[in-house]
């Protein structure tokens, strides 16, 4: 093996060597939480089979599969499998306010963000649901464990920037769609994004990940506030007198992503990292169950 060769690779095993880990934790996850034997999936108007189930009074004999009924004594027929709100397209904040920890035992927003989006994508995927990744270099919807792996190599990836605004170029009109972000940025590129999908028939979830520090302030006398980026800093000799107008204002932001979702007939949650995913994993399966 040449230098050039054996560098090469030396570079390729560590940029990979996250991937397998982040899989393998979004898989743990998704392993807590039961969802029953069919998942998401259920028949109805659709092309693609699901099942043979036993003929029953009501059903178009055209409809009888008379090679599977030959084989027994019963008649049977083919389920198609229900095809509405069958994709589900996935952005994840990448942007470098996410990589904070108040704690070394705390996972960085990120790290965090990027697990629940992942289990949340087993889970459809599971549930024969076809998943994608929203954004203009995002990841066409598909089925199966291939777009797993590629969807993990992709949220592996930083996008730059302090904050990062959902994109949703790519994404099917009447699908459904997950936003994962601390959403601490400018409000006005999500309020814009949400709306543009709502307009185009998309129902969603927005799930705000925070550092419990960033919920409670527990700052007080000299401090220095500095972005994750570095391009932002402030210096306060009285941090404690910040903290009533910091959690007016981080309320205010709450109020202001309920009121979007509300509007547009999306749901919102906030999740702290210092609390188990799993609830959070719940939250996220049921608000992108509802179909209304």
């Amino acid at each position: 093996m040449t230098e050039a060769s054996a560098s090469l690779r030396a570079e390729a095993e560590g940029l990979s060597a996250p991937l397998p880990a982040l899989l393998a934790e979004a898989q743990h996850l998704a392993a807590t939480v039961v969802l029953g034997e069919h998942g998401r999936r259920r028949a109805g108007m659709g092309a693609d089979f699901w099942q043979y189930r036993a003929a029953q009074p009501g059903d178009d004999s055209r409809a009888i599969d008379w090679r599977r009924s030959g084989r027994a004594d019963t008649a049977f027929v083919q389920d198609k499998e229900w095809q509405t709100a069958q994709t589900v397209m996935v952005w994840v904040d990448r942007g470098r306010s996410m990589a904070f920890a108040s704690e070394p035992k705390h996972p960085t927003k990120a790290h965090r963000a990027r697990v629940l989006a992942l289990a949340a994508a087993i889970l459809l995927v599971r549930g024969g649901e076809r998943v994608g990744m929203g954004g203009a270099s995002g990841l066409p919807p598909r089925r199966g464990t291939t777009m797993l792996t590629r969807l993990t190599e992709a949220l592996a990836e930083d996008q730059g920037g302090e904050y990062v605004a959902p994109d949703t170029a790519g994404m099917p009109p009447r699908s459904r769609a997950l936003f994962v972000s601390d959403f601490l940025g400018d409000p006005a590129p999500v309020e814009h994004a949400v709306a543009e999908a709502a307009d185009r028939g998309i129902k969603g979830a927005l799930l705000q990940v925070l550092d419990p520090q960033e919920e409670a302030f527990p700052f007080l006398g000299r401090t220095i506030f500095e972005s994750m980026g570095g391009g932002m800093r402030h210096e306060t000799l009285k941090a404690g007198e910040l903290r009533i107008r910091y959690l007016e204002r981080l309320a205010g932001r709450k109020a202001r992503l309920r009121d979007l979702a509300r509007a547009t007939g999306w749901m919102f949650s906030t999740h702290h990292t210092s609390t188990p995913p799993a609830t959070a994993l719940l939250w996220l399966h049921a608000a992108l169950e509802r179909r209304a």
